[in-house]
Protein backbone atom coordinates (compact mmCIF):
# COMPACT_ATOMS: atom_id res chain seq x y z
CA UNK A 1 0.00 0.00 0.00
CA UNK A 2 1.37 3.41 -0.93
CA UNK A 3 1.62 5.55 2.17
CA UNK A 4 1.23 9.31 2.22
CA UNK A 5 4.99 9.64 2.77
CA UNK A 6 5.62 7.54 -0.34
CA UNK A 7 3.27 9.67 -2.44
CA UNK A 8 5.08 12.76 -1.19
CA UNK A 9 8.43 11.30 -2.16
CA UNK A 10 7.22 10.44 -5.64
CA UNK A 11 5.90 13.95 -6.06
CA UNK A 12 9.29 15.27 -4.98
CA UNK A 13 11.02 12.99 -7.45
CA UNK A 14 8.70 14.25 -10.17
CA UNK A 15 9.58 17.81 -9.26
CA UNK A 16 13.27 16.98 -9.45
CA UNK A 17 12.75 15.38 -12.84
CA UNK A 18 11.02 18.52 -14.00
CA UNK A 19 14.04 20.53 -12.85
CA UNK A 20 16.79 18.37 -14.28
CA UNK A 21 15.10 16.87 -17.35
CA UNK A 22 14.21 19.93 -19.43
CA UNK A 23 15.36 18.16 -22.60
CA UNK A 24 13.22 15.04 -22.25
CA UNK A 25 10.90 16.13 -25.07
CA UNK A 26 13.89 16.30 -27.40
CA UNK A 27 14.85 12.65 -27.01
CA UNK A 28 15.76 11.35 -30.47
CA UNK A 29 13.81 8.08 -30.43
CA UNK A 30 10.28 9.37 -30.80
CA UNK A 31 8.14 10.84 -28.07
CA UNK A 32 9.89 10.73 -24.68
CA UNK A 33 8.10 9.39 -21.60
CA UNK A 34 6.38 11.87 -19.35
CA UNK A 35 8.63 12.90 -16.43
CA UNK A 36 5.89 11.96 -13.95
CA UNK A 37 5.79 8.44 -15.36
CA UNK A 38 9.55 8.20 -15.11
CA UNK A 39 9.68 9.39 -11.51
CA UNK A 40 6.85 7.13 -10.38
CA UNK A 41 8.08 3.97 -12.10
CA UNK A 42 10.41 2.77 -9.33
CA UNK A 43 8.28 1.94 -6.31
CA UNK A 44 9.59 1.02 -2.89
CA UNK A 45 7.44 -2.15 -2.50
CA UNK A 46 8.95 -3.56 -5.70
CA UNK A 47 12.47 -2.82 -4.44
CA UNK A 48 11.62 -4.50 -1.15
CA UNK A 49 10.43 -7.61 -3.01
CA UNK A 50 13.90 -8.01 -4.50
CA UNK A 51 15.34 -7.83 -0.98
CA UNK A 52 12.94 -10.51 0.14
CA UNK A 53 14.11 -12.68 -2.77
CA UNK A 54 17.74 -12.22 -1.68
CA UNK A 55 16.78 -13.14 1.88
CA UNK A 56 15.06 -16.32 0.70
CA UNK A 57 18.05 -17.23 -1.45
CA UNK A 58 20.39 -16.87 1.53
CA UNK A 59 18.07 -18.88 3.74
CA UNK A 60 18.31 -21.96 1.53
CA UNK A 61 22.05 -21.58 0.90
CA UNK A 62 23.60 -21.62 4.35
CA UNK A 63 22.68 -18.07 5.33
CA UNK A 64 25.07 -16.35 2.92
CA UNK A 65 25.32 -14.90 -0.59
CA UNK A 66 29.11 -14.59 -0.61
CA UNK A 67 31.00 -14.72 -3.92
CA UNK A 68 32.03 -18.25 -4.80
CA UNK A 69 29.11 -19.84 -2.96
CA UNK A 70 25.80 -21.26 -4.24
CA UNK A 71 24.02 -18.35 -2.55
CA UNK A 72 25.84 -15.86 -4.76
CA UNK A 73 25.22 -17.91 -7.90
CA UNK A 74 21.50 -18.04 -7.11
CA UNK A 75 21.45 -14.28 -6.49
CA UNK A 76 23.16 -13.65 -9.81
CA UNK A 77 20.70 -15.97 -11.53
CA UNK A 78 17.76 -14.10 -10.02
CA UNK A 79 19.12 -10.73 -11.17
CA UNK A 80 19.99 -11.99 -14.65
CA UNK A 81 16.53 -13.49 -15.14
CA UNK A 82 14.77 -10.26 -14.13
CA UNK A 83 16.98 -8.24 -16.49
CA UNK A 84 16.37 -10.56 -19.43
CA UNK A 85 12.64 -10.35 -18.79
CA UNK A 86 12.96 -6.56 -18.98
CA UNK A 87 14.56 -6.81 -22.43
CA UNK A 88 18.26 -6.37 -21.67
CA UNK A 89 21.25 -8.06 -23.23
CA UNK A 90 22.75 -9.78 -20.20
CA UNK A 91 26.32 -10.99 -19.86
CA UNK A 92 27.75 -13.09 -17.05
CA UNK A 93 31.35 -11.94 -16.99
CA UNK A 94 33.41 -14.65 -15.33
CA UNK A 95 36.65 -14.08 -13.46
CA UNK A 96 38.94 -15.94 -11.11
CA UNK A 97 39.44 -14.81 -7.53
CA UNK A 98 40.96 -16.02 -4.24
CA UNK A 99 38.03 -17.33 -2.19
CA UNK A 100 37.98 -17.13 1.61
CA UNK A 101 35.71 -18.13 4.48
CA UNK A 102 35.82 -19.16 8.12
CA UNK A 103 34.88 -22.83 8.45
CA UNK A 104 34.42 -22.47 12.20
CA UNK A 105 34.38 -19.27 14.21
CA UNK A 106 37.75 -17.91 15.27
CA UNK A 107 38.45 -17.89 19.02
CA UNK A 108 40.87 -15.82 21.09
CA UNK A 109 41.49 -15.91 24.83
CA UNK A 110 44.14 -14.66 27.19
CA UNK A 111 45.88 -17.36 29.24
CA UNK A 112 48.20 -15.16 31.35
CA UNK A 113 48.60 -13.15 33.48
CA UNK A 114 44.93 -14.02 34.08
CA UNK A 115 42.34 -15.86 32.02
CA UNK A 116 40.02 -13.82 29.80
CA UNK A 117 37.92 -14.76 26.78
CA UNK A 118 37.48 -12.25 23.96
CA UNK A 119 34.26 -12.01 21.95
CA UNK A 120 34.29 -12.33 18.20
CA UNK A 121 33.13 -9.14 16.40
CA UNK A 122 32.99 -7.21 19.69
CA UNK A 123 36.68 -7.51 20.50
CA UNK A 124 38.22 -8.99 17.35
CA UNK A 125 37.63 -10.14 13.77
CA UNK A 126 39.53 -12.62 11.66
CA UNK A 127 41.31 -10.95 8.74
CA UNK A 128 40.15 -12.04 5.30
CA UNK A 129 42.69 -14.53 3.91
CA UNK A 130 43.99 -15.37 7.37
CA UNK A 131 45.57 -18.79 7.49
CA UNK A 132 44.37 -21.65 9.68
CA UNK A 133 46.06 -22.75 12.87
CA UNK A 134 46.12 -22.68 16.64
CA UNK A 135 48.80 -20.98 18.69
CA UNK A 136 49.31 -20.59 22.42
CA UNK A 137 52.27 -18.29 22.88
CA UNK A 138 53.65 -15.13 24.43
CA UNK A 139 52.50 -11.89 22.87
CA UNK A 140 55.33 -9.65 21.70
CA UNK A 141 54.62 -6.04 20.70
CA UNK A 142 56.44 -4.86 17.57
CA UNK A 143 57.17 -1.12 17.25
CA UNK A 144 53.80 -0.09 18.69
CA UNK A 145 53.09 3.49 19.82
CA UNK A 146 51.41 3.74 23.24
CA UNK A 147 49.91 6.20 23.82
CA UNK A 148 48.97 6.48 20.15
CA UNK A 149 50.17 9.34 17.93
CA UNK A 150 47.81 12.29 17.62
CA UNK A 151 47.40 11.82 13.86
CA UNK A 152 46.16 8.60 12.22
CA UNK A 153 48.54 6.55 10.08
CA UNK A 154 51.60 7.67 12.02
CA UNK A 155 52.26 4.20 13.35
CA UNK A 156 54.63 2.12 11.20
CA UNK A 157 54.36 -0.99 13.32
CA UNK A 158 55.38 -4.06 11.32
CA UNK A 159 55.83 -2.17 8.07
CA UNK A 160 59.52 -2.97 7.70
CA UNK A 161 61.40 -6.21 8.23
CA UNK A 162 63.74 -4.29 10.55
CA UNK A 163 60.85 -3.79 12.98
CA UNK A 164 61.19 -7.46 13.87
CA UNK A 165 64.82 -7.26 14.92
CA UNK A 166 64.89 -9.03 18.29
CA UNK A 167 61.54 -10.73 17.73
CA UNK A 168 61.41 -14.22 19.27
CA UNK A 169 60.30 -16.83 16.72
CA UNK A 170 57.28 -18.73 17.96
CA UNK A 171 55.73 -15.73 19.69
CA UNK A 172 52.50 -14.03 18.64
CA UNK A 173 53.25 -10.67 16.99
CA UNK A 174 51.22 -7.71 18.26
CA UNK A 175 51.09 -4.98 15.61
CA UNK A 176 49.36 -1.61 15.36
CA UNK A 177 47.30 -0.30 12.48
CA UNK A 178 48.83 2.49 10.38
CA UNK A 179 50.84 3.49 7.29
CA UNK A 180 51.17 0.19 5.40
CA UNK A 181 48.68 -2.52 4.47
CA UNK A 182 47.65 -5.32 6.78
CA UNK A 183 49.12 -7.75 4.25
CA UNK A 184 52.59 -6.22 4.52
CA UNK A 185 52.45 -6.34 8.32
CA UNK A 186 51.34 -9.98 8.37
CA UNK A 187 53.88 -11.10 5.77
CA UNK A 188 56.73 -9.44 7.69
CA UNK A 189 55.57 -11.12 10.91
CA UNK A 190 55.36 -14.49 9.17
CA UNK A 191 58.88 -14.08 7.79
CA UNK A 192 60.11 -13.30 11.31
CA UNK A 193 58.76 -16.60 12.62
CA UNK A 194 55.55 -15.44 14.33
CA UNK A 195 53.01 -18.19 15.06
CA UNK A 196 50.09 -15.76 14.80
CA UNK A 197 49.45 -12.03 14.31
CA UNK A 198 47.19 -9.63 16.18
CA UNK A 199 46.70 -6.17 14.61
CA UNK A 200 45.01 -3.63 16.88
CA UNK A 201 43.44 -0.30 15.99
CA UNK A 202 45.65 2.76 16.09
CA UNK A 203 43.83 4.47 18.95
CA UNK A 204 42.85 7.98 17.88
CA UNK A 205 39.49 9.18 19.20
CA UNK A 206 37.07 10.77 16.78
CA UNK A 207 33.58 10.63 15.37
CA UNK A 208 32.27 8.27 12.73
CA UNK A 209 35.01 6.81 10.53
CA UNK A 210 37.58 9.12 12.12
CA UNK A 211 37.43 7.03 15.29
CA UNK A 212 40.28 4.51 15.38
CA UNK A 213 39.42 2.68 18.56
CA UNK A 214 36.97 0.01 17.32
CA UNK A 215 37.56 -3.46 15.93
CA UNK A 216 39.92 -3.53 12.97
CA UNK A 217 38.52 -5.46 10.00
CA UNK A 218 40.28 -5.95 6.71
CA UNK A 219 41.87 -8.21 4.15
CA UNK A 220 45.37 -9.54 3.66
CA UNK A 221 44.94 -9.30 -0.08
CA UNK A 222 45.49 -12.94 -1.02
CA UNK A 223 46.52 -16.35 0.25
CA UNK A 224 50.20 -15.69 1.00
CA UNK A 225 49.81 -15.68 4.80
CA UNK A 226 49.67 -19.14 6.38
CA UNK A 227 49.16 -18.27 10.04
CA UNK A 228 46.21 -16.92 12.08
CA UNK A 229 45.69 -13.15 11.73
CA UNK A 230 43.03 -11.13 13.55
CA UNK A 231 42.23 -7.46 14.06
CA UNK A 232 41.18 -6.08 17.45
CA UNK A 233 40.07 -2.90 19.17
CA UNK A 234 42.64 -0.45 20.47
CA UNK A 235 41.67 -1.33 24.05
CA UNK A 236 42.31 -5.04 23.50
CA UNK A 237 45.64 -4.34 21.82
CA UNK A 238 46.74 -2.10 24.66
CA UNK A 239 45.73 -4.80 27.15
CA UNK A 240 47.67 -7.49 25.27
CA UNK A 241 50.79 -5.33 25.14
CA UNK A 242 51.36 -5.84 28.86
CA UNK A 243 54.53 -7.86 29.66
CA UNK A 244 53.91 -11.52 30.42
CA UNK A 245 50.76 -11.81 28.31
CA UNK A 246 50.07 -15.22 26.79
CA UNK A 247 47.23 -15.77 24.31
CA UNK A 248 45.59 -18.74 22.60
CA UNK A 249 44.39 -17.89 19.09
CA UNK A 250 42.65 -20.46 16.86
CA UNK A 251 41.43 -20.03 13.29
CA UNK A 252 39.90 -22.57 10.91
CA UNK A 253 39.62 -21.03 7.47
CA UNK A 254 39.35 -22.03 3.82
CA UNK A 255 41.14 -20.33 0.97
CA UNK A 256 40.92 -21.20 -2.71
CA UNK A 257 43.16 -19.04 -4.91
CA UNK A 258 41.39 -20.05 -8.13
CA UNK A 259 37.67 -19.96 -7.33
CA UNK A 260 35.52 -18.55 -10.14
CA UNK A 261 32.59 -16.18 -9.96
CA UNK A 262 31.04 -13.55 -12.21
CA UNK A 263 29.66 -10.06 -12.63
CA UNK A 264 26.16 -9.60 -14.05
CA UNK A 265 26.16 -6.91 -16.76
CA UNK A 266 23.09 -5.60 -18.58
CA UNK A 267 23.05 -3.33 -21.63
CA UNK A 268 19.99 -1.53 -22.95
CA UNK A 269 19.11 -1.89 -26.63
CA UNK A 270 18.68 1.84 -27.08
CA UNK A 271 20.83 4.94 -26.93
CA UNK A 272 24.19 6.08 -28.21
CA UNK A 273 26.75 3.33 -27.43
CA UNK A 274 29.49 5.96 -27.20
CA UNK A 275 27.57 7.83 -24.46
CA UNK A 276 27.08 5.29 -21.66
CA UNK A 277 25.53 6.10 -18.30
CA UNK A 278 26.46 3.23 -16.00
CA UNK A 279 24.97 2.28 -12.62
CA UNK A 280 26.27 -0.45 -10.35
CA UNK A 281 26.11 -2.17 -6.98
CA UNK A 282 27.91 -5.15 -5.52
CA UNK A 283 25.76 -8.25 -5.30
CA UNK A 284 27.83 -10.36 -2.93
CA UNK A 285 27.55 -10.54 0.85
CA UNK A 286 30.22 -11.51 3.34
CA UNK A 287 30.30 -15.20 4.29
CA UNK A 288 28.95 -14.41 7.77
CA UNK A 289 25.48 -13.37 6.66
CA UNK A 290 22.88 -12.75 3.93
CA UNK A 291 23.98 -9.15 3.32
CA UNK A 292 20.53 -7.63 2.86
CA UNK A 293 21.63 -4.08 3.59
CA UNK A 294 25.23 -4.72 2.47
CA UNK A 295 24.52 -4.87 -0.34
CA UNK A 296 21.19 -6.32 -1.21
CA UNK A 297 19.81 -2.81 -0.76
CA UNK A 298 21.91 -1.16 -3.46
CA UNK A 299 21.47 -4.14 -5.78
CA UNK A 300 17.69 -4.08 -5.34
CA UNK A 301 17.46 -0.35 -6.03
CA UNK A 302 19.56 -0.61 -9.18
CA UNK A 303 17.71 -3.74 -10.34
CA UNK A 304 14.25 -2.19 -10.07
CA UNK A 305 15.47 0.97 -11.80
CA UNK A 306 16.85 -1.16 -14.64
CA UNK A 307 13.58 -3.09 -14.93
CA UNK A 308 11.54 0.10 -15.21
CA UNK A 309 13.98 1.62 -17.72
CA UNK A 310 14.05 -1.50 -19.90
CA UNK A 311 11.58 -0.34 -22.51
CA UNK A 312 12.68 3.29 -22.76
CA UNK A 313 14.06 4.52 -26.10
CA UNK A 314 16.73 6.71 -24.58
CA UNK A 315 19.17 9.24 -26.01
CA UNK A 316 22.11 7.69 -24.14
CA UNK A 317 22.97 4.03 -23.53
CA UNK A 318 22.16 2.64 -20.08
CA UNK A 319 24.38 -0.06 -18.60
CA UNK A 320 23.85 -1.79 -15.26
CA UNK A 321 26.39 -3.83 -13.29
CA UNK A 322 26.03 -6.18 -10.35
CA UNK A 323 29.54 -6.84 -9.09
CA UNK A 324 30.94 -10.06 -7.68
CA UNK A 325 33.62 -10.38 -4.97
CA UNK A 326 33.47 -6.75 -3.85
CA UNK A 327 33.84 -7.87 -0.26
CA UNK A 328 37.19 -9.44 -1.10
CA UNK A 329 38.71 -6.27 -2.52
CA UNK A 330 36.51 -4.81 -5.31
CA UNK A 331 37.58 -7.73 -7.46
CA UNK A 332 34.63 -7.77 -9.87
CA UNK A 333 34.72 -4.07 -10.71
CA UNK A 334 38.52 -4.12 -10.94
CA UNK A 335 38.32 -6.99 -13.41
CA UNK A 336 35.73 -5.15 -15.49
CA UNK A 337 37.59 -1.84 -15.69
CA UNK A 338 40.94 -3.53 -16.32
CA UNK A 339 39.46 -5.24 -19.38
CA UNK A 340 38.13 -2.07 -21.01
CA UNK A 341 39.89 -0.59 -24.01
CA UNK A 342 40.70 3.11 -24.08
CA UNK A 343 37.71 3.70 -26.37
CA UNK A 344 35.40 1.77 -24.06
CA UNK A 345 36.56 3.77 -21.06
CA UNK A 346 35.95 7.00 -22.97
CA UNK A 347 32.46 5.83 -23.83
CA UNK A 348 31.47 5.48 -20.16
CA UNK A 349 30.55 9.08 -19.39
CA UNK A 350 29.71 8.43 -15.75
CA UNK A 351 29.46 5.66 -13.17
CA UNK A 352 26.99 5.75 -10.26
CA UNK A 353 27.60 3.43 -7.28
CA UNK A 354 25.09 2.34 -4.65
CA UNK A 355 26.55 0.41 -1.72
CA UNK A 356 24.35 0.25 1.42
CA UNK A 357 21.38 2.55 0.84
CA UNK A 358 19.11 1.41 3.70
CA UNK A 359 21.16 1.34 6.90
CA UNK A 360 18.84 1.19 9.93
CA UNK A 361 20.53 4.10 11.75
CA UNK A 362 21.17 5.90 8.48
CA UNK A 363 22.40 9.18 7.21
CA UNK A 364 21.80 10.27 3.62
CA UNK A 365 25.34 10.41 2.28
CA UNK A 366 26.26 11.69 -1.20
CA UNK A 367 29.76 11.02 -2.50
CA UNK A 368 31.76 14.24 -2.31
CA UNK A 369 32.63 14.60 -5.98
CA UNK A 370 34.02 18.15 -5.70
CA UNK A 371 35.86 17.69 -2.37
CA UNK A 372 33.88 20.60 -0.93
CA UNK A 373 34.02 18.90 2.48
CA UNK A 374 37.84 19.03 2.38
CA UNK A 375 38.00 15.64 4.09
CA UNK A 376 40.05 12.60 3.15
CA UNK A 377 40.42 11.81 -0.53
CA UNK A 378 40.52 14.53 -3.21
CA UNK A 379 37.77 15.35 -5.68
CA UNK A 380 36.71 12.74 -8.20
CA UNK A 381 37.46 13.03 -11.92
CA UNK A 382 36.02 16.08 -13.70
CA UNK A 383 32.26 15.75 -13.84
CA UNK A 384 31.96 14.05 -10.44
CA UNK A 385 30.99 17.43 -9.00
CA UNK A 386 28.02 17.60 -11.38
CA UNK A 387 26.82 14.18 -10.23
CA UNK A 388 27.00 15.30 -6.62
CA UNK A 389 24.93 18.39 -7.44
CA UNK A 390 22.26 16.31 -9.16
CA UNK A 391 21.79 14.20 -6.03
CA UNK A 392 21.82 17.30 -3.85
CA UNK A 393 19.02 18.74 -6.00
CA UNK A 394 16.99 15.57 -5.51
CA UNK A 395 17.32 15.61 -1.72
CA UNK A 396 16.55 19.32 -1.47
CA UNK A 397 13.40 18.89 -3.55
CA UNK A 398 12.41 15.82 -1.53
CA UNK A 399 12.97 17.91 1.63
CA UNK A 400 15.41 15.40 3.04
CA UNK A 401 18.70 16.33 4.75
CA UNK A 402 21.94 15.10 3.24
CA UNK A 403 25.66 15.13 3.90
CA UNK A 404 28.85 14.54 1.97
CA UNK A 405 30.67 11.23 2.20
CA UNK A 406 34.29 10.86 1.18
CA UNK A 407 35.62 8.90 -1.80
CA UNK A 408 37.48 6.47 0.46
CA UNK A 409 38.01 3.82 -2.22
CA UNK A 410 36.11 1.22 -0.21
CA UNK A 411 33.52 0.44 -2.87
CA UNK A 412 33.21 -0.25 -6.59
CA UNK A 413 33.51 3.35 -7.76
CA UNK A 414 37.23 3.06 -6.92
CA UNK A 415 38.39 1.44 -10.18
CA UNK A 416 36.29 3.90 -12.20
CA UNK A 417 37.70 7.05 -10.62
CA UNK A 418 41.18 5.53 -10.94
CA UNK A 419 40.46 5.26 -14.69
CA UNK A 420 39.38 8.91 -14.85
CA UNK A 421 35.64 8.20 -15.20
CA UNK A 422 33.35 10.65 -13.35
CA UNK A 423 31.57 8.93 -10.47
CA UNK A 424 29.09 9.49 -7.71
CA UNK A 425 26.55 7.70 -5.61
CA UNK A 426 24.87 7.27 -2.26
CA UNK A 427 25.79 5.69 1.07
CA UNK A 428 23.86 5.43 4.35
CA UNK A 429 26.70 4.31 6.63
CA UNK A 430 28.34 1.08 7.76
CA UNK A 431 30.27 0.30 10.94
CA UNK A 432 30.95 3.95 11.84
CA UNK A 433 29.15 5.44 14.84
CA UNK A 434 26.49 8.11 14.35
CA UNK A 435 27.41 11.42 15.96
CA UNK A 436 25.13 13.61 18.06
CA UNK A 437 25.06 16.18 15.27
CA UNK A 438 24.05 13.52 12.75
CA UNK A 439 21.30 12.25 15.04
CA UNK A 440 19.93 15.77 15.34
CA UNK A 441 19.98 16.15 11.56
CA UNK A 442 18.81 12.71 10.39
CA UNK A 443 17.13 11.19 13.44
CA UNK A 444 18.18 7.84 14.84
CA UNK A 445 20.51 7.15 17.76
CA UNK A 446 23.78 8.89 18.50
CA UNK A 447 26.60 6.68 19.71
CA UNK A 448 25.28 3.68 17.76
CA UNK A 449 26.65 2.29 14.48
CA UNK A 450 24.86 3.29 11.30
CA UNK A 451 24.46 -0.44 10.70
CA UNK A 452 24.94 -2.50 13.87
CA UNK A 453 24.66 -5.68 11.77
CA UNK A 454 27.40 -4.67 9.32
CA UNK A 455 29.09 -7.87 8.09
CA UNK A 456 27.10 -9.96 10.57
CA UNK A 457 24.54 -12.76 10.39
CA UNK A 458 21.87 -10.29 11.55
CA UNK A 459 22.09 -8.30 8.29
CA UNK A 460 18.68 -9.67 7.29
CA UNK A 461 15.48 -8.20 5.89
CA UNK A 462 14.82 -6.94 9.45
CA UNK A 463 17.97 -4.79 9.24
CA UNK A 464 16.54 -2.36 6.67
CA UNK A 465 15.29 1.20 7.06
CA UNK A 466 12.23 1.37 4.81
CA UNK A 467 12.49 5.15 4.74
CA UNK A 468 16.11 5.15 3.61
CA UNK A 469 15.37 2.48 1.01
CA UNK A 470 12.42 4.47 -0.33
CA UNK A 471 14.20 7.83 -0.47
CA UNK A 472 17.38 6.45 -2.03
CA UNK A 473 15.50 4.32 -4.57
CA UNK A 474 13.85 7.52 -5.74
CA UNK A 475 17.27 9.14 -6.03
CA UNK A 476 18.63 6.23 -8.08
CA UNK A 477 15.67 6.42 -10.47
CA UNK A 478 15.94 10.18 -10.82
CA UNK A 479 19.63 10.00 -11.69
CA UNK A 480 19.16 7.12 -14.13
CA UNK A 481 16.30 8.79 -16.02
CA UNK A 482 18.09 12.14 -16.02
CA UNK A 483 21.25 10.76 -17.58
CA UNK A 484 19.32 8.51 -19.95
CA UNK A 485 18.06 11.55 -21.85
CA UNK A 486 20.40 14.44 -21.10
CA UNK A 487 22.34 15.85 -24.09
CA UNK A 488 25.11 16.85 -21.66
CA UNK A 489 26.75 14.13 -19.56
CA UNK A 490 29.36 14.66 -16.83
CA UNK A 491 32.06 12.91 -18.82
CA UNK A 492 31.28 14.31 -22.27
CA UNK A 493 29.96 17.08 -24.47
CA UNK A 494 26.69 17.53 -26.34
CA UNK A 495 28.14 15.82 -29.42
CA UNK A 496 26.21 12.69 -30.32
CA UNK A 497 27.90 9.47 -31.32
CA UNK A 498 27.06 7.17 -34.23
CA UNK A 499 23.70 5.89 -33.07
CA UNK A 500 21.35 8.05 -31.03
CA UNK A 501 18.93 5.22 -30.38
CA UNK A 502 18.00 1.70 -31.35
CA UNK A 503 19.94 -1.52 -31.33
CA UNK A 504 22.31 -0.74 -34.19
CA UNK A 505 25.17 0.48 -32.02
CA UNK A 506 27.78 -1.79 -30.49
CA UNK A 507 28.05 -2.82 -26.88
CA UNK A 508 31.38 -2.49 -25.16
CA UNK A 509 33.62 -5.40 -26.07
CA UNK A 510 36.88 -6.89 -24.89
CA UNK A 511 37.70 -8.35 -21.53
CA UNK A 512 35.65 -5.85 -19.54
CA UNK A 513 32.88 -5.11 -22.01
CA UNK A 514 29.54 -6.72 -22.65
CA UNK A 515 30.81 -8.45 -25.74
CA UNK A 516 32.92 -10.70 -23.52
CA UNK A 517 30.76 -13.75 -22.84
CA UNK A 518 30.95 -15.83 -20.03
CA UNK A 519 31.13 -7.63 -2.62
CA UNK A 520 34.24 -1.90 4.56
CA UNK A 521 38.83 -2.25 4.14
CA UNK A 522 40.36 -3.84 1.14
CA UNK A 523 43.74 -5.01 0.04
CA UNK A 524 46.15 -2.15 -0.23
CA UNK A 525 44.00 0.08 1.99
CA UNK A 526 45.34 0.20 5.53
CA UNK A 527 42.38 2.15 6.91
Amino acid sequence: MRTRAHRGLLAAATAVSAVVLPVVSAAPAGAAPDPRTLSQAVKAPAVKRHLQAFQEIAAVHGGTRAAGTPGYDASAGYVADRLREAGYRVTLQEFEFPFFREITETTMRRVAPSAKAYTRTTHFRVMTYSGSGSATAAVQAVDVKLPPPATPDRSTSGCEAADFTGFTPGNIALLQRGTCTFQVKAENAQAAGARAVIIFNEGQAGEGRADRRGVVGGTLGGTTVNLPVVGTTFAVGKELSAPGTVVTLTTHTEGDPKRRTHNVLAESRWGDPDRVAMLGAHLDSVPEGPGINDNGSGSAGVLETAIQAGGLQTRNRLRFAFWGAEELGLLGSKHYVAGLSAAEKAGIRLYLNFDMIASPNHVFGIYDGDDSDRTGSPAGPAGSDKIEKLFESYFRTARQPYTGTDFTGRSDYGPFIAAGIPAGGLFTGAEGVKTAAEAAKFGGRAGVAYDKCYHEACDTIANISDKALRVNSGAIATAAFTYAYSPVLPGGSTRSGRAAAGGSGRAASGGGGLGHAHDHDHAGVPS
